[in-house]
């Protein structure tokens, strides 16, 4: 199996030092065209497919709390469906990821589509490391749109430096959370960072500490957006501090006990 995304282009993407130094001051950096049109295309139609037959979400927007109302969330499609593990494995990220770490290594702790409905909700801020039980700081996200979409649709934003702070955040994504880190973020001063358009294969690479959310969808067209979530390969398991800690051990490490390596048969070494 090729695990590389088929193009036309070379298959790595040159990264700066100026791009490793933005991403380690910010904790969170904006490339171009890290897939291309043609590739995201190529790929889109077994991620839609996937996010149709996957998602168990059937309530009405109206029927659900703010998390509900953000996006639907449909993780770990590498499983299911073969074309979306070329995807998810591609080298291509996985060489982006470890760069901007600087780590040599990478495994994958999962996938997730996180599709905006037309109409959907705020996304409120948080840092995605809450949720997973890991004792590193090397942790990323990749987030790439499958279609171009404009400010109005609810392209991510982050706090930038906020990733400097470490765990802030222990109430998960909630009203709770944007009220709290609202403030926070006001009190520290950390800029925002957005910006206005993202092409189909543009990517946001994110720390797993640093403060992120996303305004709600106020067209008409699905925001559709695929993560993949990486974290340096020699990282340990920690015993859980929260329920959802807890809840993403037994899923996303299964076998793996604290103080072991997180490295189970669903985080394979991408690289």
């Amino acid at each position: 199996m090729n695990e590389t995304l088929a193009s036309p282009q070379t298959q790595t993407y040159p990264l700066s030092s100026l791009d490793i130094d933005s991403y380690q001051q910010n904790g969170h950096i904006l490339l171009r065209e890290v897939a291309s049109p043609e590739e995201v295309k190529s790929y889109r139609a077994a991620i839609d497919e996937a996010v149709a037959k996957y998602n168990t979400e059937t309530r009405a927007l109206a029927e659900r709390d703010t998390y509900g109302k953000a996006f639907l969330q449909i993780m770990n499609l590498w499983e299911q469906d073969e074309a979306v593990r070329r995807f998810v494995l591609a080298k291509r990220f996985a060489q982006i990821a470890a760069d901007l770490m600087g780590c040599a290594n990478v495994r994958i702790y999962h996938d997730q589509a996180l599709f905006k409905e037309p109409g959907g909700g705020f996304t409120p801020w948080h840092q995605d490391q809450y949720y997973w039980p890991l004792d590193t700081d090397k942790t990323i996200t990749l987030w790439m749109p499958l279609v171009d979409i404009t400010e109005d649709m609810g392209i991510i934003k982050f706090a930038s430096g906020s990733h400097t702070e470490g765990y802030i955040d222990k109430l998960g994504i909630s009203d709770a959370s944007q009220n709290f880190l609202e403030e926070y973020i006001q009190k520290n001063n950390f800029p925002i960072s957005t910006t206005s358009y993202m092409q189909a294969g543009d990517a946001t690479f994110h720390s797993g500490w640093t403060l992120h959310g996303a305004p709600g969808n106020n067209s008409g067209t699905m925001r559709e957006v695929m993560t993949i979530i990486y974290f340096a390969d020699g990282a340990k398991a920690i015993e859980p501090d929260n329920k959802n800690r807890q809840a993403d051990l037994e899923r996303w490490l299964p076998g793996v006990k604290p103080g072991e390596l997180a490295a189970s048969p669903l985080n394979p070494l991408v690289l």
